[in-house]
């Protein structure tokens, strides 16, 4: 029996996921350092930013937790299926 293995990212794909990411967060910094207005609504934005890479970490790490878990459910029931399987004679008479 062999068992599935998890599909990996690769280095390269990993690097561009977090070369985008410093892009990103860069360019919307940069835009409010030199937006005009007043300090506090460059502030409020500059929040807004923090707020929503952490909550983006947070989404990603739930969404990453939910598939490992369905991986592991049926790992699982793959397991007592097999058990089953191997257990059951078809040439017992049943009773």
């Amino acid at each position: 029996m062999s068992t599935p293995t998890t599909p990996r990212n690769s280095n390269g794909f990993a690097l561009q996921a977090g070369i985008a990411f410093a892009i990103a967060l860069f360019a919307m910094l940069f835009g409010l350092w030199l937006m005009e207005g007043d300090v506090w609504i460059r502030a409020f934005l500059a929040l807004g930013t923090v707020f929503l890479v952490s909550s983006s970490f947070t989404l990603a790490k739930v969404v990453r937790d939910t598939q490992e878990e369905q991986y592991v459910f049926a790992r699982i029931d793959r397991a007592r299926l097999d058990k089953l399987l191997a257990e059951h004679d078809p040439f017992q008479p049943q009773v």
